[in-house]
């Protein structure tokens, strides 16, 4: 098994060392960056498996280097700031990033949620059985074996926890499902990331269907959200 290649853009040299020593004595191999743009870079050149960055960074901040490195690849990306503001954790998840650490933080934490985030992409989204299955709601259609999904029979661009979770909510339409239980069923019981992250993918869900005459992603206020396949009154949220 190869090696996992681990980027780290932070803008203190300490953090890096530490980081440094701790995962390559576990087996990672560490790329490191000292600012933004540096990591947008070393991305394309060095092509790592999973991205850490810090927030707050010279020449390019963390936000904005997450845009930039997800406009380009779809790779795991893992927020590293001593804020811990609401705000930041909300934001971090609306550009993409799949997990949020405060510091201070320990090294093995880190290494934790990369491997978290590791054993949710080699999880199948849906049981084998499944595969072949389309679910076909007329001017959307969502094909499991390719990932595809069709907007007014256009393929629409779809991030691959985005495209679980349409799925997962698609495959039982007019089931109720709470917060706590997308993040168990899609996500997996070992995740770490902050529970907005589903209202985070839900809000992407409706953005990228908004064009649709029927909101397939309902809201039940209080309780969660559920896959409505009805065409004819339901409500809107």
């Amino acid at each position: 098994m190869n090696r996992l290649k681990v980027l780290v853009a932070d803008d203190d040299p300490n953090v890096r060392e530490i980081l440094r020593i701790f995962f390559q004595s576990h087996q990672y191999d560490l790329i490191e960056a000292q600012n933004g743009a540096e990591a947008v870079e070393l991305v394309e050149r060095e092509a790592p498996d999973v991205v850490i960055l810090d927030v707050m960074m010279p020449v390019m901040d963390g936000f904005t280097a997450c845009r930039e490195i997800l406009k380009k690849r779809d790779i795991p990306i893992i927020m590293l700031s001593a804020k811990g503001e609401e705000f930041d954790r909300v934001l971090g998840l609306e550009l993409g990033a799949d997990d949020y650490v405060t510091k201070p933080f320990s090294p093995r934490e880190l290494m934790s949620r990369i491997k978290a985030i590791f054993r949710r992409i080699q999880r199948k989204p849906v049981p084998e059985e499944e595969n072949g299955t389309v679910y076909d709601f007329g001017e959307l259609s969502i094909h499991l074996e390719r990932r595809e999904v069709l907007v007014n029979g256009e393929k629409s661009v779809f991030r691959p926890k985005e495209f679980d979770l349409l799925a997962h909510l698609a495959k039982s339409p007019g089931t109720v499902y709470s917060r706590e239980q997308l993040l168990e069923q899609v996500w997996g019981y070992d995740f770490y990331g902050d529970i907005r992250t589903v209202d985070v993918h839900i809000k992407k869900l409706r953005e990228k269907l908004a064009i649709l005459k029927h909101p397939y992603i309902q809201t039940i206020w209080g309780v969660g959200y559920k896959f409505e396949a009805v065409t004819g009154d339901a409500e809107n949220d």
